[in-house]
């Protein structure tokens, strides 16, 4: 019912996200979805890939600070008003979400998203009959 996201954390200056990419472009890994948000100095970069074991195995051996967390995946139609339909089952069970972001994936829209509550979000998932997304 999760995916693995990486964090990595990176200062804001030029070149920092070249590395990071330059380490995954070598080890053939496909990115998937990204985010980044940043502080004056310091940005974290959240990215799905294909290969997150070694992604992150990868960018620590290089120096990167990075973390990897399960983070939860559900697979939405595409039109208008699913996701504010799926998030309002999040919110009247009282559960916070810390971040989220989206992408498309053929006709499908992705949404992934860390919340406060793990076990309370399976929960709603299930109840929902939410779709999980599968990199697989």
């Amino acid at each position: 019912m999760t995916i693995k996201q990486i964090s990595i954390f990176i200062e804001n200056k030029s070149g920092t996200i070249l590395k990071v990419l330059n380490v995954l472009k070598e080890a053939n890994i496909q990115i998937i979805a990204s985010s980044i948000s940043d502080t004056v100095k310091y940005g974290i970069y959240r990215i799905i890939c294909d290969k997150p074991v070694l992604a992150d195995k990868l960018l620590k051996e290089n120096g990167i600070s990075a973390i990897t967390n399960d983070v939860f995946a559900i697979e939405l139609d595409d039109t208008p008003g699913q996701a504010a339909s799926a998030i309002q089952y999040f919110a009247e069970a009282g559960i916070n979400i810390s971040y989220m972001y989206s992408f498309l994936v053929g006709n499908k829209g992705i949404l992934i998203m860390r919340t406060d509550d793990t076990e309370k979000t399976q929960e709603i998932i299930k109840l929902k009959k939410l779709k999980s997304y599968d990199l697989a």
